[in-house]
């Protein structure tokens, strides 16, 4: 074969730094049979959508009239989201503007949670990935963590350090911010791992980087890793503070600190043990030991040579960025999550606040004060993913009208009368179900905001201490990994471009399942074993 007809090397730091969340069927390298699936998938999609919204609407169903609309809108836009039969951001506002269209909410009262301040921790952080990747921070710390004794030895001990990492981080700060942290470092190694297996000819010149199991594996371990560390701490996630408060004073027991940690550590661990094999399980990597990567890693950290201003900039940015999201939650480690102070320097950190500020300094370092050049352009921020934020802004605006409409305690109040639920066992089955079922579709925070309340009352009217089922239903709220805007970790990786939605909803609903009988059944003799709850 002629050179002329060989196809394109694969460029893989092009690729990575430049990926998208979606991409029409020209845009993909796919099989007959895979292209045949994605044509079927998209047009099923593009049909039943409007048809599971119209049925929806003129069923007979007993509940008020905003509710129902709100319902029917929103199944057709999952359906939207889980068929990609448009582009996933484009079904979220589209779905927005059709239940402003149909009279469930007046059109500022829809859209004012776009301006979340999650929404400005996506800007922020995704500039400071750009930076970090455009400048080889990223690359640095990726090669940093493959130095780690026995965890560059195989792609699956990779995976393990990785998500270790980012467990014991988020259980001290928001696991949004931890995951906006580690998303250039998980990009980073899987550049080296795709290089690896391009250079031992293992895939075909003109391979997708983006489509990689192994790449798969590493980004939801980033996601819900993060999700399963947050349980960790009273402040490791907002649905803990929420639950414990609500838990608080409806039966007079409050979780210290070290109880709460006490309590989740076994939790934690399981979750963590059945996420690594779920993950590697169903993405199983393509290549299992990188044997010799250990020389390859030292021969390319000292072929990096020394950092350069460039990369000293982005470190600071996002040193800066780091502290400032990590201070509120060390004065709550010492102060208590209740003290003055704590609540002074939580509301003043902002994490979305912060995460700009962080990418704003960027564009005030400079690299050569003479020409008036700086860590970076406005041209190379401006590439970050914004259908994303797109995304998860109309996830917000769902998240917030399930609740203010009522939907949701609907919902919850129906089953429960369906079921007659009367024992503890059956109430925290429910609570944990209920949770998850709700964090699919708003964020974990509304989830728990909602639940919660729900789930004292019924427990109550059963003559049974709602402890339990209350504080199983906070620690459910903090799953829901199914879409993209079920959490903002799971948008944040899937605005790499390296997870399809096919991949998230098999691998998120097999975690939601395990993990709701991690909680089921460990939760309650945990709180037993240290006298809790009695």
């Amino acid at each position: 074969m002629t050179t002329e007809n060989q196809p394109a090397r694969t460029d893989v730091d092009k690729a990575l730094i430049g990926s998208a969340t979606y991409r029409s069927l020209g845009e993909q390298k796919l099989s007959p049979s895979e292209e045949r699936f994605e044509k079927g998938r998209r047009t099923v999609g593009l049909f039943l959508a409007p048809l599971v919204t119209v049925a929806f609407l003129v069923s007979p169903i007993d509940i008020p009239r905003n509710q129902q609309v709100l319902a029917a809108v929103l199944l057709g836009v999952i359906v939207l989201w889980i068929s990609e039969a448009v582009p996933i951001p484009i079904g979220g506002l589209l779905g927005v503007a059709v239940a402003v269209f149909l009279g469930v909410a007046p059109v500022d009262d829809v859209l004012g949670p776009f301006g979340s301040s999650t929404v400005f921790t996506f800007i922020g952080a995704f500039i400071l990935a750009q930076a970090m990747l455009k400048h080889g921070v990223a690359r640095r710390f990726a090669f940093r963590i493959l130095a780690l004794p026995r965890a560059g030895g195989s792609t699956t001990g990779v995976i393990l350090a990785f998500g270790a990492i980012t467990c014991l981080l988020s259980a001290f700060v928001s696991n949004t911010a931890t995951v906006a942290m580690l998303l250039p470092t998980a990009l980073g190694i899987l550049a080296v791992i795709a290089k690896l297996l391009q250079k031992r000819d293992m895939v075909e010149p003109d391979f997708d980087p983006l489509r990689l199991r192994v790449g798969s594996a590493l980004m939801l371990m980033l996601a819900y890793g993060a999700s399963v560390g947050g349980l960790l701490t009273p402040v490791g996630s907002p649905p803990n503070l929420i639950g414990r408060g609500l838990i608080e004073e409806a039966t007079g027991e409050r979780i210290s600190f070290g109880q709460w940690i006490v309590m989740a550590a076994p939790i934690c661990l399981a979750m963590f043990l059945a996420l690594a094999f779920i993950l590697l399980r169903l993405n199983k990597p393509e290549i299992k030991r990188i044997d010799g990567v250990s020389d390859y890693v030292a021969r390319e950290r000292e072929e990096m040579g020394p950092l350069s201003r460039a990369e000293k900039n982005t470190l600071i940015a996002f040193g800066v960025t780091v502290t400032l999201w990590i201070v509120p939650g060390i004065v709550a480690l010492f102060l208590g999550n209740e003290s003055e102070v704590y609540i002074a320097v939580s509301d003043r950190l902002d994490e979305g606040m912060v995460a700009v500020f962080g990418a704003a300094l960027l564009f005030l370092l400079p690299t050569d004060w003479q020409n008036r050049e700086f860590t970076l352009r406005w041209s190379e921020a401006a590439k970050i993913d914004w259908g994303t934020i797109v995304l998860f802004g109309s996830g917000i605006i769902f998240g917030s009208l399930i609740a203010e409409t009522g939907l949701a305690e609907t919902i919850g109040t129906s089953v429960d009368d369906a079921l007659g639920l009367t024992s503890t066992i059956a109430i925290t089955i429910f609570a944990v179900l209920l949770a998850i079922i709700v964090s699919e579709t708003t964020s974990n925070t509304a989830s728990a905001a909602v639940v919660v309340p729900i789930i004292i009352p019924v427990a109550v009217a059963a003559g049974i201490n709602p402890f339990v089922p209350a504080l199983a239903a906070t620690f459910a709220a903090s799953f829901g990994f199914m879409l993209p805007v079920s959490t903002p970790q799971n948008a944040i990786v899937y605005g790499s471009g390296v997870v399809r939605i096919t991949t998230m909803i098999r691998s998120g609903i097999s975690f939601d399942i395990l993990g709701a009988f991690l909680i089921i059944l460990l939760l309650p003799i945990l709180i037993g074993l240290m006298g809790l709850g009695t």
